[in-house]
C-alpha cells in the first residue's frame, strides 16, 4: 500500500494493538486466476516457532482454500476509523482528503491440522465471548456441533512484512477537530 512518509506507523505495539482491535479482516490472493478477497476473522497470536502469525479459517467449499496449496501467498487488510478531513478545516487554502486507519499484512499461509483447527478456533471464540453474558466455549459443545469444524481449512499466516497507516498527524493546520479518532 502507498503511504507518505508523514502517515507511516512502525510503532509494533500500535500495530499489534490495532489488529487486536479491529480483527474482521479481507484476505486476498489469487485464486483461479484473479484477485479473491474473503472477509473473516483473524486472531494475532505467536505460533510454536515463537513468531508472529494470524490465524484464522475459511469453509473448505470457499474456493480460496483450494489455491492455498498452489500459492500460498496472501494479504490481510485490517481497517479502521476513516472520515473525509474538509479542506475548510484548515487555517490556509489546501486540499481535502480522507483520514484512516488501516494495516497490511502479507504472508504465507500454513494450513492446520484437524486438532490445531480445534485449538484456533478455541482462542477465536474464547477471544470474541471474552465480555459475554454466558460466554460460549468451544470445549462445551457437543460432537454434534464440533463436526462443524470438519467443514472448515483452518490456517496460520506466517508474517513476512506489515505495513501500517496511522491517523492524519494533528499539527496547528487544522483549525478545529470536526472528528475523534482513536490513537
Amino acid at each position: 500500500m502507498y503511504i507518505p512518509e508523514l502517515y507511516k506507523n512502525e510503532n509494533q505495539e500500535d500495530i499489534q494493538n490495532f489488529i487486536h482491535q479491529n480483527g474482521f479482516a479481507i484476505l486476498v490472493n489469487q485464486t483461479d486466476g484473479k484477485l479473491w478477497a474473503t472477509h473473516i476473522p483473524l486472531v494475532l497470536d505467536v505460533n510454536a516457532d515463537g513468531k508472529q502469525v494470524l490465524v484464522g479459517h475459511i469453509s473448505k467449499l470457499n474456493p480460496q482454500g483450494e489455491s492455498f496449496k498452489a500459492d500460498d501467498s496472501v494479504l490481510a487488510i485490517f481497517s479502521g476509523a476513516h472520515s473525509y478531513i474538509s479542506s475548510s478545516w484548515y487555517d490556509h487554502e489546501n486540499v481535502p482528503t480522507w483520514n484512516y486507519l488501516a494495516v497490511h499484512v502479507y504472508g504465507n499461509v500454513k494450513i492446520y491440522t484437524h486438532e490445531q483447527a480445534v485449538n484456533s478456533l478455541k482462542k477465536l471464540v474464547d477471544k470474541y465471548e471474552a465480555n459475554s453474558e454466558n460466554p460460549v466455549r468451544v470445549e462445551k459443545l457437543s460432537e454434534k456441533t464440533m463436526r462443524e469444524a470438519r467443514g472448515i481449512i483452518a490456517f496460520e499466516i506466517e508474517i513476512t512484512s506489515i505495513e501500517a497507516q496511522k491517523n492524519y498527524p494533528k499539527t496547528e493546520m487544522i483549525k478545529t477537530i470536526k472528528i475523534s479518532f482513536p490513537n
